[in-house]
Protein backbone atom coordinates (compact mmCIF):
# COMPACT_ATOMS: atom_id res chain seq x y z
CA UNK A 1 0.00 0.00 0.00
CA UNK A 2 2.81 2.53 1.12
CA UNK A 3 4.55 1.44 -2.46
CA UNK A 4 1.21 1.98 -4.34
CA UNK A 5 1.04 5.89 -2.70
CA UNK A 6 4.88 6.32 -3.35
CA UNK A 7 4.40 5.57 -6.88
CA UNK A 8 1.52 7.51 -7.14
CA UNK A 9 3.00 10.54 -5.51
CA UNK A 10 5.99 10.13 -7.89
CA UNK A 11 4.09 10.24 -10.79
CA UNK A 12 2.22 13.24 -9.67
CA UNK A 13 5.33 14.97 -9.38
CA UNK A 14 6.99 14.31 -12.57
CA UNK A 15 3.60 16.01 -14.38
CA UNK A 16 3.90 18.81 -12.55
CA UNK A 17 7.29 19.26 -13.59
CA UNK A 18 7.28 18.35 -16.92
CA UNK A 19 4.11 21.11 -17.02
CA UNK A 20 6.46 23.33 -15.40
CA UNK A 21 9.13 22.94 -17.97
CA UNK A 22 6.57 23.32 -20.62
CA UNK A 23 5.03 26.20 -19.31
CA UNK A 24 8.54 27.70 -19.18
CA UNK A 25 9.55 27.26 -22.81
CA UNK A 26 6.22 29.22 -23.62
CA UNK A 27 6.82 32.90 -25.30
CA UNK A 28 6.75 35.64 -22.76
CA UNK A 29 3.45 37.46 -23.41
CA UNK A 30 3.43 41.42 -22.90
CA UNK A 31 0.74 43.62 -22.08
CA UNK A 32 -0.85 44.88 -25.44
CA UNK A 33 0.41 48.68 -26.00
CA UNK A 34 -2.02 51.61 -24.99
CA UNK A 35 -3.00 53.36 -28.11
CA UNK A 36 -1.72 56.31 -28.16
CA UNK A 37 -4.02 59.05 -31.00
CA UNK A 38 -1.97 60.92 -33.34
CA UNK A 39 -1.37 64.42 -32.73
CA UNK A 40 -3.87 66.32 -34.12
CA UNK A 41 -3.58 68.06 -37.42
CA UNK A 42 -2.79 71.83 -36.89
CA UNK A 43 -5.54 74.40 -38.42
CA UNK A 44 -5.60 78.25 -38.86
CA UNK A 45 -9.24 78.21 -38.22
CA UNK A 46 -10.37 80.79 -35.25
CA UNK A 47 -10.10 84.43 -34.55
CA UNK A 48 -6.82 86.09 -33.54
CA UNK A 49 -5.53 89.58 -32.53
CA UNK A 50 -2.11 91.01 -33.03
CA UNK A 51 0.71 93.85 -33.42
CA UNK A 52 2.27 95.22 -35.95
CA UNK A 53 5.61 97.53 -36.82
CA UNK A 54 7.03 98.74 -39.89
CA UNK A 55 7.50 101.34 -42.40
CA UNK A 56 5.49 103.27 -45.35
CA UNK A 57 7.19 105.39 -48.07
CA UNK A 58 7.33 106.60 -51.76
CA UNK A 59 3.70 108.65 -52.08
CA UNK A 60 2.87 110.09 -55.61
CA UNK A 61 3.04 113.91 -55.67
CA UNK A 62 -0.47 114.47 -55.05
CA UNK A 63 0.47 113.55 -51.34
CA UNK A 64 2.82 116.34 -52.05
CA UNK A 65 6.18 114.55 -52.92
CA UNK A 66 8.36 110.84 -51.64
CA UNK A 67 7.01 110.17 -48.15
CA UNK A 68 8.56 108.22 -45.56
CA UNK A 69 8.28 107.37 -41.97
CA UNK A 70 7.21 104.72 -39.11
CA UNK A 71 4.05 102.69 -39.13
CA UNK A 72 2.70 100.58 -36.29
CA UNK A 73 -0.49 99.48 -34.67
CA UNK A 74 -3.18 96.44 -34.22
CA UNK A 75 -4.79 93.84 -35.49
CA UNK A 76 -7.82 91.45 -35.18
CA UNK A 77 -9.64 89.00 -37.53
CA UNK A 78 -10.94 85.53 -38.25
CA UNK A 79 -9.13 82.83 -40.50
CA UNK A 80 -11.34 79.85 -41.26
CA UNK A 81 -9.22 76.26 -43.24
CA UNK A 82 -11.70 74.94 -45.98
CA UNK A 83 -8.97 72.49 -46.65
CA UNK A 84 -5.89 71.14 -46.18
CA UNK A 85 -4.65 73.76 -48.42
CA UNK A 86 -6.52 76.93 -48.71
CA UNK A 87 -7.55 79.44 -45.71
CA UNK A 88 -9.34 82.45 -46.10
CA UNK A 89 -10.18 84.87 -43.70
CA UNK A 90 -11.04 88.14 -42.66
CA UNK A 91 -9.27 91.16 -40.97
CA UNK A 92 -9.63 94.71 -39.98
CA UNK A 93 -6.30 96.74 -38.64
CA UNK A 94 -5.49 100.48 -37.35
CA UNK A 95 -2.45 102.46 -37.98
CA UNK A 96 -0.78 105.46 -36.58
CA UNK A 97 1.74 106.59 -38.03
CA UNK A 98 4.50 109.02 -38.79
CA UNK A 99 4.29 109.85 -42.46
CA UNK A 100 4.87 112.73 -43.73
CA UNK A 101 5.95 114.86 -47.19
CA UNK A 102 6.41 118.58 -47.36
CA UNK A 103 3.50 120.03 -45.22
CA UNK A 104 1.16 116.55 -45.82
CA UNK A 105 0.73 114.01 -42.88
CA UNK A 106 -1.13 111.28 -42.63
CA UNK A 107 -1.14 110.86 -38.47
CA UNK A 108 -3.74 107.25 -39.21
CA UNK A 109 -5.04 104.84 -41.22
CA UNK A 110 -7.34 101.71 -41.18
CA UNK A 111 -7.94 99.16 -43.28
CA UNK A 112 -10.82 96.12 -43.73
CA UNK A 113 -9.60 93.54 -45.70
CA UNK A 114 -10.17 89.87 -46.79
CA UNK A 115 -7.57 87.18 -47.10
CA UNK A 116 -7.54 83.98 -49.17
CA UNK A 117 -4.24 81.25 -49.55
CA UNK A 118 -2.07 78.41 -49.28
CA UNK A 119 -0.95 76.32 -46.23
CA UNK A 120 2.22 75.04 -46.77
CA UNK A 121 5.06 73.06 -44.38
CA UNK A 122 2.34 70.86 -42.63
CA UNK A 123 -0.47 74.12 -42.84
CA UNK A 124 2.27 76.03 -40.08
CA UNK A 125 3.17 78.62 -43.01
CA UNK A 126 0.45 80.66 -44.35
CA UNK A 127 1.04 82.55 -47.70
CA UNK A 128 -1.69 84.75 -48.37
CA UNK A 129 -3.03 87.62 -50.54
CA UNK A 130 -4.93 90.87 -48.89
CA UNK A 131 -7.03 92.97 -50.53
CA UNK A 132 -10.24 95.53 -49.80
CA UNK A 133 -10.98 98.53 -47.76
CA UNK A 134 -8.85 101.79 -46.62
CA UNK A 135 -9.49 104.53 -44.30
CA UNK A 136 -6.95 107.55 -43.13
CA UNK A 137 -7.02 111.22 -41.94
CA UNK A 138 -4.61 113.45 -44.24
CA UNK A 139 -3.69 116.97 -42.70
CA UNK A 140 -2.55 120.14 -44.35
CA UNK A 141 -2.17 123.63 -43.67
CA UNK A 142 -5.65 124.14 -44.97
CA UNK A 143 -7.17 121.78 -42.52
CA UNK A 144 -7.80 118.13 -42.31
CA UNK A 145 -10.39 115.51 -43.84
CA UNK A 146 -10.50 111.57 -43.55
CA UNK A 147 -10.30 109.90 -47.03
CA UNK A 148 -11.25 106.53 -48.32
CA UNK A 149 -10.32 104.37 -51.03
CA UNK A 150 -8.81 100.64 -50.93
CA UNK A 151 -5.77 98.53 -50.85
CA UNK A 152 -4.11 95.13 -51.53
CA UNK A 153 -0.74 93.16 -50.83
CA UNK A 154 0.35 89.63 -49.83
CA UNK A 155 2.65 88.53 -46.91
CA UNK A 156 3.55 85.33 -45.07
CA UNK A 157 2.86 84.26 -41.54
CA UNK A 158 4.55 81.58 -39.70
CA UNK A 159 2.80 79.61 -36.76
CA UNK A 160 6.21 78.99 -34.34
CA UNK A 161 4.29 77.95 -31.30
CA UNK A 162 0.73 76.03 -30.91
CA UNK A 163 -1.21 79.62 -30.72
CA UNK A 164 1.65 82.35 -31.77
CA UNK A 165 2.77 83.23 -35.22
CA UNK A 166 4.60 85.79 -36.69
CA UNK A 167 4.19 87.57 -40.13
CA UNK A 168 5.50 90.01 -43.02
CA UNK A 169 3.09 91.62 -44.40
CA UNK A 170 3.20 94.34 -47.96
CA UNK A 171 0.35 96.60 -48.46
CA UNK A 172 -0.20 99.54 -50.99
CA UNK A 173 -2.76 101.63 -50.03
CA UNK A 174 -4.81 104.35 -52.78
CA UNK A 175 -6.77 106.76 -50.38
CA UNK A 176 -8.64 109.29 -52.33
CA UNK A 177 -11.22 112.48 -51.23
CA UNK A 178 -14.65 110.75 -49.45
CA UNK A 179 -16.49 113.52 -51.84
CA UNK A 180 -16.87 116.94 -51.41
CA UNK A 181 -15.04 119.89 -51.76
CA UNK A 182 -11.90 120.80 -49.77
CA UNK A 183 -8.54 122.70 -50.33
CA UNK A 184 -5.48 120.43 -49.74
CA UNK A 185 -4.32 116.97 -50.94
CA UNK A 186 -6.74 114.95 -52.78
CA UNK A 187 -5.52 111.80 -52.66
CA UNK A 188 -2.56 109.53 -50.76
CA UNK A 189 -1.09 106.60 -52.62
CA UNK A 190 1.41 105.00 -50.12
CA UNK A 191 3.59 101.35 -49.66
CA UNK A 192 3.52 99.99 -46.34
CA UNK A 193 6.01 97.14 -45.38
CA UNK A 194 5.17 95.38 -41.70
CA UNK A 195 6.09 92.41 -38.99
CA UNK A 196 3.70 91.58 -36.49
CA UNK A 197 2.70 89.10 -34.04
CA UNK A 198 -0.96 87.10 -33.87
CA UNK A 199 -2.13 85.42 -30.75
CA UNK A 200 -4.52 82.54 -31.99
CA UNK A 201 -7.48 81.89 -29.87
CA UNK A 202 -8.39 78.48 -31.39
CA UNK A 203 -5.41 77.30 -33.11
CA UNK A 204 -3.83 74.06 -32.10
Amino acid sequence: MNIKNSLSALAVAAALCAGAAHAADLPYRKDAPAFAPPPPVFSWTGAYVGLNVGGGFKADNRFGGDVSGVVGGGQIGYNYQISPLFVVGLETDFQGTSLRAANVSLPWFGTVRGRAGFALLDSKLLVYGTGGFAYGELNSPFGSDVHTGWTAGGGLEYAFLPNWSAKVEYLYTDLERNGGFAIGPQRAKFHTVRAGVNYHFNLF
